[in-house]
């Protein structure tokens, strides 16, 4: 692709392609293909001038590998359009747009041109819907929304107030439309936002064994092969093995499925337990997005019970707006009064003003690279009281370094470093990636020597070599689940290693072969988060590792901690929730671990660490970038904010309508007044609501 570099400043830039504007489609292509580059942190299209801003990673080199990518980057390439989902995010606004504004210029059109008595017939033909609409309501027992709009049309044309009836309808349209079109885009954003973020998957190739493989170069028709607590990333048929999978984000069936040679597994499940070899039947890009979609289709998910509830008044208020419109008739015998409580009704404001007010903020979050996926789940952060942090990847740096590697029973340091990153590559903790890094630094190769892999949630790995039993993880699992000794004479060694150090055990036919130490350094945010959440409105941090005692409790001095618990099982920290709940507590859990995700999922809001565990991404309802703690500031902000909002609209909207029927019950408003200051008044709580909730110099 042709461009020009039109303006750059550290870790940003802005090009121009070599022709003014693009499609949605071309735009889509490009934004796919940069949003697949990890050294870009942020790209975005303006598809109307061509513009494209850029936000990449600190780094040498990485400037010149993205102008080198742009160069090779063309819109007819099939790989390239193959990562693009299926549904065009841009057509959903394009399309929307269009019938807004079809429907504002035809309502523009009809008042300009079109004479009374045919005006006053078109009123008449729209209107059977909303009357039919009301009808159906009635005959099945019920005094909703719909009744009052259809009594508020009826009366208005019995009193040849077609104008007034008109505008109703028009209002009505234009409200049910955003309504529409901010669903749409909701789930279409959290879609987007939610597509699986597995970048490297094992290949079986019949030449070269098994190959660590970019997810992107996967075709149809190639083997993969995914173990226990993996995210499947690609449809396909089992081949070989056998494994139960978690099916419920896509079927809601909530017992894990059998999967055998044969049976079919879908992008976006979990593998539970097992191993298996799958033959890929659509490959990355191809089936993912319209999975997702239904598993958020449900509109629930993306409210708030503050916003459900104030869906539900609306239809509550039904009944006694009828009643005082029959009341002050009976009393003044004036139909007129009357008409005030039928042409003022809630629904249309409270059912623009919600939505929009949760897609503003679900929309700010993602500007600041945090992922929400439903208004539910802000609403839950706000009024949370404690919140909890697993240690290793999320208090501490994600990238933790290995400082020594003792060794046991004269093992060879190098012999130790291959057979325990050869068996840690296959595990999705940040730890194992340290040990996997140590022996790319110290240029130990660690071919694959082993057989089929065991992972042990929380404990280690499991696996044979030379068909010795061969483990590495904590020191529960080594010593006592698996039951493996310390060589003679050297049990003094073992103790005295640093307790400040994380350890790992390795053991090979029952007998410990090494001690690899890590240290995981806080982040240096970490005090400073801790201190302005508390301000923010939590009451209790806590801290809950599988780490050993006095690691945990140095932490919790350093960072003034409420609460800690050392040497935790993952079930562990679902029961500590568990407790929470049982004494009136919602409780906000962040991790990043396959350990944490019982726990993300018992939360009232369960946050990952984008950077962490595909299956803790999963399940998780919030998820922030590895780079910094204080998005959870901004998230907590935002969270107070939206709800803060929420109940600002809706103490307006109920106020305001009320003070419009007391008015136009005294005699004060006529109904066409009432109707237009209503209308008004839904407008400019619905622009209310799109506008940023965080001022300017906190967003920054």
């Amino acid at each position: 692709m042709r461009y020009v570099l039109v303006h750059e400043s550290p870790g940003r830039m802005r090009i121009m392609p070599g022709r003014k504007g693009m499609t949605a489609e071309e735009a889509d292509i490009l934004d796919s293909y940069l949003a697949g580059k990890p050294y870009i942190t942020k790209a975005k299209i303006f598809e109307h001038s061509g513009s494209v801003s850029i936000r990449y990673k600190s780094g040498s080199g990485i400037r010149d590998r993205i102008l080198e990518d742009l160069s090779a980057f063309s819109y007819f390439d099939e790989d390239i359009r193959a990562l693009v989902p299926e549904q065009n995010g841009r057509e959903i606004g394009r399309y929307y747009r269009s019938r807004l504004f079809s429907l504002i210029a035809g309502r523009l059109f009809r008042r300009i041109f079109f004479p009374a008595p045919l005006d006053t017939a078109w009123t008449l033909m729209r209107s059977i819907g909303y009357i039919g609409k009301g009808a159906r309501v009635l005959m099945n027992r019920r005094l909703e929304v719909p009744v009052l709009d259809a009594v508020a049309i009826t009366a208005s044309m019995l009193r040849g107030d077609f104008s007034t009836a008109g505008s109703v309808m028009f209002l009505l349209d234009a409200g049910e439309l955003l309504e529409e079109w901010t669903h749409k885009k909701s789930v279409d954003d959290l879609a987007r936002s939610l597509s699986l973020k597995v970048d490297k998957v094992w290949l079986r190739t019949p030449d070269e064994g098994d190959l660590l493989v970019d997810l992107s170069s996967v075709e149809a028709g190639d083997h993969i092969i995914i173990r226990t607590s993996d995210v499947v990333p690609l449809d396909g048929k089992v081949i070989e093995g056998t494994a139960t999978v978690n099916q419920a984000s896509m079927t809601g069936e909530s017992i894990p499925v059998p999967k055998e040679a044969g049976g079919y597994v879908y992008a976006g499940t979990v593998v539970d337990e097992g191993e298996c070899v799958v033959e890929v039947t659509k490959a990355s890009g191809k089936g993912k997005y319209d999975q997702i979609v239904r598993m958020i289709e449900d509109s629930e998910k993306l409210k708030s019970n503050t916003e459900s509830r104030a869906f539900h008044l609306a239809d509550r208020l039904v009944p006694y707006s009828l009643a005082g419109a029959a009341l002050t008739l009976l009393l003044t015998r004036n139909v007129t009064r009357a008409m005030s409580f039928l042409m003022v009704d809630f629904s249309c404001a409270l059912k623009l003003a919600m939505p929009l007010s949760v897609l503003s903020a679900i929309k700010e979050a993602g500007e600041n690279d945090i992922r929400v996926k439903g208004g539910k789940f802000l609403e839950a952060v706000s009024e949370a009281d404690t919140i909890v942090f697993d240690k290793t990847g999320t208090l501490t740096r994600e990238c933790p370094t290995v400082v020594d590697i003792v060794p046991f029973g004269g093992a060879d340091e190098t012999e130790i470093l291959r057979i325990a990153a050869c068996l840690e590559e296959h595990y999705p903790h940040s730890m194992a990636n340290a040990v996997v890094k140590h022996a790319e630094e110290r240029g130990v190769l660690h071919d694959e020597m082993h057989s089929s892999v065991e992972y042990v949630v929380a404990h280690g790995i499991a696996s044979k070599i030379e068909e010795k039993r061969a483990i590495i993880g904590s020191y529960h699992f080594v010593f006592e689940d698996e039951e493996s000794r310390v060589p003679e004479g050297e049990q003094e060694k073992l103790d005295s290693i640093p307790a400040e150090y994380t350890q790992l055990y390795l053991a090979v036919d029952g007998i410990l072969m090494s001690a690899i130490c890590i240290t995981d350094p806080l982040r240096e945010e970490a005090a400073e988060v801790v201190r302005r959440l508390h301000d923010l409105g939590f009451r209790r941090v806590c801290m809950m590792t599988g780490d050993n005692e006095k690691t945990a409790a140095a932490i919790a001095a350093k960072l003034d901690l409420d609460e800690y618990h050392a040497g935790v099982m993952p079930e562990d920290k679902a029961q500590f929730i568990k407790h929470e709940h049982a004494a009136g507590r919602k409780v906000v859990m962040i991790g990043d671990g396959v350990n944490d995700t019982p726990a993300l999922s018992e939360a009232d809001a369960g946050i990952a660490i984008r950077s962490g565990a595909a299956i803790a991404n999963e399940v998780s309802d919030i998820t922030i970038s590895s780079e910094d703690l204080r998005q959870l500031l901004i998230l907590k902000d935002i969270s107070n904010r939206l709800m803060k909002r929420i109940h600002w609209n809706y103490r307006f909207i109920i106020g305001f309508n009320a003070s419009l029927i007391g008015l136009g019950v005294a005699g004060i408003l006529q109904p066409a007044s009432s109707a237009l200051l209503h209308n008004s008044s839904t407008i400019v709580s619905g622009l209310y609501s799109m506008t940023k909730l965080l001022p300017e110099p906190e967003k920054a």
